[in-house]
């Protein structure tokens, strides 16, 4: 029987290391921290009734709703939610031009 060594591991910190390298995956990571913002940018009452579900090309980004209503009242608030959005978009250098809410694209989270 032909022994087998097990010599070519890589570490975890070589594969940790690799990933956040990846353009993608700093892209993703620095979306995910914006995201966490919404809370504070929409206010208790919207936060609990919306929260970011993706990001476009162009710097639109799509803002899941609990039904139409809630999308009617941020789309009337947008330009206020863009300004508080602002000092968080510049400390992730990132850019957001426009806000859009859509209820479809809403899940009740178990």
């Amino acid at each position: 029987m032909k022994k087998i060594l097990y010599t070519d591991f890589v570490t975890t910190e070589s594969l940790v290391e690799e990933l956040l390298g990846k353009k993608e995956v700093k892209k993703a990571i620095t979306r995910n921290n914006l995201y966490k913002f919404w809370d504070k940018v929409a206010g208790e009452k919207f936060a609990k009734k919306s929260k970011p579900y993706s990001m476009m090309g162009g710097g639109v980004m799509i803002i899941a709703c609990e039904n139409a209503i809630v999308a009617q009242e941020l789309t009337l608030r947008k330009t206020q939610l863009l300004v508080k959005f602002e000092p968080y978009l510049k400390s992730l250098k990132l850019n957001v031009k426009d806000l859009r809410f859509d209820p479809k694209k809403w899940v009740e989270e178990v």
